[in-house]
């Protein structure tokens, strides 16, 4: 788990009140807002001030012990039952836990309050009058229940909701990678397998094949650390990639690249794969020359090539290409690839893609 993920967690467990002088300011604020709905006038002399004292702090003491219960019971329920697998259980224990507190702080702070009041004397308790009264304070725990229990199903929520969505982006970075891994050895394999025929074909021009390849392996080693890379550099690398291809097959392949000046982003090596099927999929020979034409369309690149296919191949197949650029398209942005194939042509367009994307 992530120390970000970590740090977000470990901030919703906090209570309410972070710190002690906050949580008095904060219960000071709704006890004066009370007093000022039930009695305005009683704050515009100081007589009116040192009236309403005994009262004050009677709702001081009732709204600290609440909010300071509320606090508690949601805190120790957060450790044990959970808002979203069991909501309905966590709301029965919390709605009686809770209440059966306030009601019992009420009872205390109530009678308490009405004996040094001078209402009655300790062999004389009106057990019945304090329970009446107690019910009054039970309206303020109701509402700091409603409070608590939002703001605590609201917290785990969220927690949840982040824990799943790190669990997906770290799925989504796993299969992305795993994808980009293919990258790397699928060169290296159909490199080396086309080395290995060319070999037995023309001693120089194997030679020149690996001094060409050398240079541009070093690009397909950094391109596969990257999730995107410039289209000015992808396009740089197919030219020496088409290069190397014309070692081998000389005027049996022709090429034409139209990009302009375009600024865009794909996933590192998709033209590279392309044109690798096209070549391995298709005739290529001086009678039947294969004609690839990369173009710039709007926001699309468009690969297309002429439509000759072998009727057998003489190159094994590594089962990497069109899947593994179309699953990277759908990993990194909402835009899709499209192939089409009619009897004579073969095209893929490939969407530019932003950062932001």
């Amino acid at each position: 788990m992530s120390e970000a993920m970590q740090s977000g967690i470990c901030k919703t467990n906090k209570g309410i009140w972070s710190t002690f002088p906050s949580f008095i300011l904060i219960n000071l604020g709704i006890v004066t807002i009370l007093m000022l709905f039930f009695c305005p006038s009683c704050f515009l002399s100081w007589q009116g001030v040192k009236s309403m004292a005994p009262d004050f702090i009677f709702s001081l003491a009732i709204t600290v012990a609440m909010s300071f219960g509320g606090n508690a019971v949601e805190t120790y329920y957060d450790k044990r039952i959970s808002w979203i697998h069991q909501p309905v259980k966590r709301f029965i224990f919390t709605s009686i836990t809770y209440l059966s507190y306030a009601f019992l702080v009420a009872f205390i702070v109530v009678g308490i309050y009405s004996w040094t009041r001078g209402n009655f004397s300790l062999d004389n308790v009106p057990w019945k009058n304090i329970f009446d009264y107690s019910l009054m304070p039970m309206k303020i725990a109701l509402g700091f229940m409603a409070l608590f229990t939002t703001r605590s199903w609201l917290l785990e929520w969220r927690k949840s909701a982040l824990e799943a969505e790190i669990l997906r982006n770290e799925k989504l970075s796993s299969q992305y990678q795993s994808l980009k891994d293919q990258l790397n050895p699928h060169f290296l394999f159909n490199s080396l397998n086309v080395l290995s025929n060319l070999v037995y074909e023309d001693a120089d021009r194997s030679a020149a094949f690996i001094q060409k390849l050398s240079k541009i392996y070093r690009y397909v080693l950094e391109a596969q650390k990257e999730e995107l890379i410039e289209l000015e550099k992808e396009v740089a690398f197919t030219k020496n990639y088409l290069e190397l291809q014309k070692i081998r097959f000389e005027e049996s392949l022709q090429y034409t690249i139209e990009i302009g000046e375009t600024i865009g982003l794909l996933p590192p090596l998709s033209l590279q794969l392309l044109l690798e099927n096209a070549i391995k999929h298709n005739v290529a020979s001086e009678e039947n020359p294969l004609f690839i034409h990369i173009i710039l369309k709007e926001n699309e690149l468009w690969i297309s090539n002429n439509f000759q296919p072998k009727f057998s191949l003489s190159e094994p197949s590594t089962g990497v290409g069109l899947s593994n650029i179309k699953m990277r398209y759908a990993l990194l942005s909402d835009k899709t690839i499209t192939v089409s194939q009619t009897e004579r042509e073969f095209l893929v367009k490939l969407p530019i893609l932003e950062l932001s994307t």
